[in-house]
């Protein structure tokens, strides 16, 4: 799948764990259900809330033909989502007004087409850390070597690479963490 982000954006996804990240995600879910326009997406959003960000991804239906070639498919993905990006952008500003302040996150929107996902406002947050001098050699090696400009990108590049290669342990994490959140809620003294 290939991945096309609007200049200065930067991919964050997932939910915290945390019972009010938790809590929260679910409410945005329900929110955005009746609030978003249902000939937006061919199917319901994938919908991720963090501390500090709402992120929005929907399903545009895909536009290539039985006989398309990768790349004719891949332009006319593109392509509808140019179109849907400019027909839309009021509307979703107007939510995203509505959900930051209610929810006190901020927005961010982006759309899969075919075989083309696209971000079009993602946040860059940043992330206070302690590191031992191991583990700041890491980064440096990745500076010298001209993998990353500075630490932080550094850091944020290992993050990354982490993610893909981790994806399977890492979503079966956040399975286990909305159980036990769904068995909190049902507890003693929960209403």
């Amino acid at each position: 799948m290939s991945t096309r982000q609007d200049p200065g954006s930067d991919p964050t996804s997932g939910d915290t764990g945390s019972d009010e990240d938790t809590s929260a995600a679910g409410q945005v879910r329900s929110w955005c259900a009746g609030r978003l326009p249902a000939d937006w997406f061919s199917a319901p959003p994938d919908i991720q809330v963090d501390r500090e960000e709402i992120t929005i991804v929907g399903t545009l239906p895909d536009p290539g033909g039985a006989g398309d070639s990768d790349a004719e498919r891949a332009a006319a993905a593109e392509d509808r989502i140019r179109r849907f990006r400019e027909e839309t952008r009021t509307r979703r500003i107007e939510i995203a007004r509505e959900i930051e302040h209610r929810f006190r996150r901020k927005v961010s929107w982006g759309v899969t087409c075919g075989p083309v996902t696209e971000m079009f406002t993602t946040l860059s947050v940043p992330v206070m850390t302690r590191l031992r001098q191991s583990e700041r050699r890491v980064l440096d090696t990745l500076v010298d070597a001209g993998v990353a400009r500075s630490r932080s990108d550094a850091l944020a590049w290992c993050v990354r690479l982490t993610g893909e290669n981790a994806d399977d342990w890492l979503s079966r994490l956040r399975d286990a963490l909305r159980q036990v959140e769904e068995v909190r809620g049902q507890g003693p003294g929960s209403a």
